[in-house]
């Protein structure tokens, strides 16, 4: 079994409480037996799957098997093409290169429900949304990358994997899912 959920922000990417604040998958109804493939950080949201098949982590989110995942990420400032290439190119986080992405400016800008509680807002610095479509997923590695190219993140959201996107499912809501869509998820271009 295959599950779409969006994952809204405040919730952790796991059943059994961490000692935070934050709200578990418990509460959202999910089969028996089923665990999310992957995370999103609690301050992240969008497109969390959760499976009851093992198998399906590795085929996912190795590296090697360059799956693509897409995120949204909501940054300060508007960014310069160089800062985008090399974001695109590598950046180094915590020590290490990331590896190459695909990086563009979402246009049209998405439009998303509001956040509660909302993203800083400042009146005299811009936001722009990007999409960063990555094939590793390191922890908080989206938020990292636009920092060390000086724009921070404001908001993240996963929009698609493979070739599977968040569309319109409303945040906290989950659905299983078909065939076609399975193939979606599982596609790597």
């Amino acid at each position: 079994m295959l599950i779409a959920f969006h994952k809204p922000f405040g919730v952790i990417s796991r059943f059994t409480p961490d000692g935070s604040p934050n709200r578990t998958l418990a509460g959202f109804g999910f089969p028996k037996n089923v665990y999310p493939l992957g995370r999103l950080d609690a301050d992240s949201e969008g497109l969390l799957l959760l499976s009851d098949e093992p198998e399906l982590n590795a085929r996912l989110l190795h590296p090697r098997l360059a799956h693509p995942r897409e995120y949204w990420a909501q940054i300060e400032r508007i960014p310069a093409s160089d800062a985008l290439r090399q974001l695109g190119h590598s950046v180094t986080v915590q020590g290490r290169s990331t590896l190459p992405c695909r990086v563009w400016i979402l246009d049209p800008q998405p439009v998303l429900a509001p956040r509660d509680p909302p993203i800083r807002f400042r009146k005299t610095v811009p936001t722009c949304w990007l999409a960063l479509e990555l094939i590793e997923g390191k922890n908080r590695q989206v938020r990292r990358m636009t920092a060390a190219i000086g724009h921070p993140t404001l908001r993240l959201v996963r929009g698609r994997i493979g070739r599977f996107p968040l569309s319109d499912l409303p945040a906290g809501r989950w659905r299983l899912l078909g065939e076609a869509e399975r193939a979606a998820v599982l596609a790597t271009r």
